[in-house]
């Protein structure tokens, strides 16, 4: 289990920084087939990005259900389509898996956010958890001073 910090956090960022959601859903599940290649893709990928520091790829988290959704930080929108449209990549590959075999069919959703979020338009806080979401994928420190309050993490600009 991971270790629980006793104490008011937050993330601290230099520069931007780009949250992606992505995520499945399995909308016929007798049709193993269509969405099982589809779901192991994603630990594929992201153990791919988490060996290359240089990909821009910060961090995720991941939420198992229906409706898959991994919560990812990119350094920038410029590192995140860089990776998707790489050819030597495995996303490319998977997208044309997935085109070929699912395309509009209707047997598994597919879908992406992505948020391009500014230095001073974020804030966070963690209390009584391990590392988790932006301040494991950037640098957490305590809420304390300017930190302490929403509006005070708001206000900040690194």
């Amino acid at each position: 289990m991971a270790k629980v910090i006793a104490e008011r956090m937050t993330a601290q960022i230099e520069g931007e920084v780009v949250i992606f959601l992505i995520g499945m859903r399995v909308n016929r599940a007798w049709k193993i087939h269509k969405w099982l290649p589809v779901a192991l893709a994603m630990p594929r990928m992201l153990r791919e990005l988490e060996v290359d520091s240089s990909s821009g790829f910060l961090g995720f988290n991941m939420s198992i259900g229906n409706t898959t959704i991994s919560l990812q930080y990119w350094r920038s929108f410029e590192h995140l389509e860089r990776y998707a449209k790489d050819p030597a990549r495995l996303h490319r590959s998977a997208w044309g898996a997935f085109n070929r075999a699912v395309a509009s069919n209707g047997d598994v959703g597919i879908w992406h956010e992505t948020y391009r979020v500014r230095p001073g338009d974020f804030e966070c806080v963690y209390n009584n958890m391990p590392l988790f979401g932006l301040a494991r994928a950037t640098k957490c420190v305590p809420a304390q001073g300017s930190r302490e309050s929403a509006i005070g993490r708001m206000a900040l600009r690194s």
